[in-house]
């Protein structure tokens, strides 16, 4: 029995395409029924699969509009360019302007009329026509450019295509998420689109009891979103199972290798059929996350938004002050002062001891700041989240914890009091500002300590039109770029004890 979606009233249109189905299409069993697939891996050299005793399942679910088919191929190109779209790959499907052309169900499509959104980022544009087809796909995307919707829209419609979960039965869809609060993030978008359709997910995360997480596995979910290590600790412990994992994403990419979780992806992956269709997201696209890539997907498809190289989002006013560590907290205090207007403000430190410190003189200053970071048990983060979301407690001081994945919408500014160890935490950080075509302002309080990073950080600001001070153009003169480790990213050793 299979949950087939209801934009068609013939459940067997999705059987009719099989050209990218899993076990390769409709050369899956060969002639004399065999189980072997040959795939073409991401250097287009042919790859076998061993299927042996594994169920077909259906992944493509494309049908291109009559709009988008009378495209011609100036106009995407003219599109594409329009809307700073690169894209890379075999048989690359033309980008979507409008949510019907997708073919999402009426389901789906109703949801996204609930959101309130108007048209497709450019990643959805181009992105959600490359997942429908089935294949595998690197998506790079600066933060808040609809990336998440971008994978989960799609993972609904591949749920409803495939039989109902039996008793023991794991996820359909599994989604790797670096931290627990992006992971949180991706659930409620999980659920508000899912509900419609009755597609049941959890979240599965270190930090908080296993109970509740165990009893949501147990009773079956078709969508997992989780951090690797607790995933492994449930796997291990029996309560959960990949084996019907046919659809994969790996949100964050570059994060989790930066924050060493490389050997607990390779364990999870290889608990997963050979033939699942792997979305593969990333803000940036340094080597590691690229050998990565090759390791995991399968001749994918590469779209690029903007470029790949490091840069910030243009929606957002970057302001970098050079001054010295003494005079941080009273900059801090006038700064405040000059943007205090109710607006939710979020403050950068490197350290749990400095976040605690300013919030703690912050607050005995009369500034209504509460803190987040990795030593806050979970119960207590959800408590000053929820607080800063609100707007009761409008100035929210973090770690890098917060840096990625953290969508709160309306926040205004952010302040880095403390510059981050590299410059993706920087381009991550301010992006926390600025989201969904608003407007945002990023100050940087920048020292010497910090001069390995000026001449990469004026080129970041230079390539987003902001305006570069004297001091920091100067510093960026006459230090060189960061050692290796430093200025991408970090040695993994440094993040051993992530904040």
């Amino acid at each position: 029995m299979s949950r087939y979606d209801s934009r068609t009233g013939d459940s067997t249109s999705y059987r009719d395409r099989r050209s990218d189905s899993g076990f390769g299409g409709t050369s899956a069993y060969g002639s004399s029924g065999s189980h072997t697939s040959c795939k073409k891996d991401t250097d287009g050299s042919p790859r076998k699969l061993d299927l042996d005793g594994l169920t077909p399942f259906e992944k493509n679910f494309y049908v291109e509009s009559p709009a988008v088919a009378a495209m011609t191929d100036s106009e995407v190109d003219e599109y594409r360019k329009l809307r700073e779209i690169t894209v890379e790959g075999r048989d690359i499907p033309k980008p979507v302007k409008s949510f019907r052309d997708v073919g999402f169900p009426d389901y789906v499509l109703e949801e996204i009329k609930k959101a309130g959104f108007t048209e497709p980022t450019p990643i959805q544009s181009q992105g959600w026509p490359m997942a429908m087809k089935g294949r595998d796909l690197i998506g790079i995307a600066e933060t808040g450019s609809g990336k998440t919707i971008s994978y989960l829209l799609p993972a609904i419609v591949h749920v409803n295509a495939q039989p109902i979960l039996a008793p023991g039965d794991g996820p359909i869809v599994l989604v790797l998420a670096p931290t627990r609060e992006l992971a949180v993030q991706i659930q409620q978008e999980a659920s508000k689109f899912g509900s419609s359709s009755k597609i049941k997910s959890t979240c599965i995360y270190g930090g908080v009891p296993k109970g509740p997480q165990v009893r949501d596995l147990q009773k079956g979910v078709e969508i997992v979103i989780a951090t690797p290590g607790r995933l492994i600790d449930m796997m291990e412990s029996n309560n959960t199972n990949l084996r019907r994992v046919t659809y994969l994403v790996l949100d964050e990419a570059d994060r989790m290798l930066d924050m060493g979780f490389d050997p607990q992806i390779r364990k999870i992956v290889s608990h997963i059929r050979p033939d699942r269709q792997t979305l593969y997201w990333s803000a940036t696209w340094p080597k590691e996350v690229e050998q990565l890539s090759k390791k995991f997907l399968y001749n994918p498809y590469k779209v690029i938004i903007g470029s790949s190289d490091l840069k910030a989002n243009r929606a957002i006013r970057q302001i970098v002050d050079v001054i010295s560590e003494s005079q941080k907290y009273n900059k801090l205090v006038k700064l405040l002062e000059d943007i205090m207007d109710g607006s939710r403000i979020l403050v950068f430190l490197d350290t749990k001891k400095g976040c605690d410190q300013i919030t703690r003189q912050l607050r005995m200053d009369g500034w209504p700041a509460l803190s987040i970071h990795g030593d806050k048990s979970q119960a207590e983060r959800d408590w000053v989240l929820a607080e800063f979301r609100s707007g009761k407690s409008p100035i929210m001081t973090a770690t890098d914890v917060a840096a990625r994945g953290l969508d709160v919408k309306d926040v205004k500014y952010v302040i880095n009091y403390d510059f981050p160890g590299s410059l993706e935490d920087y381009v991550h950080r301010i992006g926390r500002t600025g989201r969904a075509g608003a407007k945002g302002t990023a100050y940087t309080f920048f020292t010497v300590a910090n001069a390995r990073f000026a001449k990469e950080l004026v080129n970041i600001l230079e390539e987003a039109g902001q305006k570069v001070s004297h001091e920091l153009a100067s510093m960026g003169r006459s230090t060189g770029p960061p050692p290796p480790g430093l200025g991408g990213f970090r040695d993994r050793g440094s993040r051993r004890g992530w904040s």
